[in-house]
């Protein structure tokens, strides 16, 4: 039997948005997580507004996988999301196909620097906004215009901590990049 296809995807977006509790929802594998407990170090550096309960910060990426079918295989990588680590979005964008980009609808403005990256580099994406709380206040049509986003970039509703509703959201990723490549 031939190894099955591989993918890398990132998973990125701001501070405290759900990445690293996207990657451990959906990994088929025990996670690899780089997270450090925060630290007085980061006062004035980290922006805790809106999310006054974080405690840890991802310093390097997460790292899961999961299978899809017998014949592709996704690698999850999910990015720091502090300004001080950008640095690494260029060398771990290197060879992904696509991009989940999280948002955070009490916070929205920091999905706007990872909605560029991927814009700028033309690697496809989807948006992930994740329901805090279980909660969805805006529809997808409403974030689609707060963040400017063309019509054929996905908008879907889902909670970070549940595999089924991340699984979800990686399959409307894999349709999208079908479409990219059908264009």
């Amino acid at each position: 039997m031939p190894a099955p296809d591989a993918v890398k995807i990132l998973v990125a977006g701001g501070f405290g948005v759900g990445k690293t509790t996207m990657v451990g929802s959906v990994s088929e594998i025990v996670p690899l997580r780089t997270e450090e407990p925060l630290t007085t170090a980061g006062l004035g550096v980290d922006d805790l507004d809106g999310i006054p309960d974080k405690q840890a910060t991802t310093v390097a990426l997460d790292f899961g996988r999961i299978s899809i079918g017998d014949d592709l295989v996704l690698y999850l990588f999910g990015t720091p999301g502090q300004q001080r680590f950008w640095f690494m979005w260029n060398d771990l964008a290197i060879g992904a196909l696509g991009a989940v980009v999280l948002v955070d609808v009490r916070r929205p403005e920091s999905s706007f620097a990872a909605i560029d990256f991927f814009e700028r580099r033309k690697i496809p994406f989807v948006i992930g906004v994740n329901g805090f709380y279980g909660e969805h206040p805006y529809e997808p049509d409403e974030i689609r215009e707060a963040l400017a986003l063309p019509e054929h970039t996905p908008v879907l509703l889902f909670d970070a901590r549940e595999r089924a509703s991340c699984r979800d959201v990686l399959i409307a990723l894999l349709d999208q990049l079908i479409a990219t490549s059908a264009r």
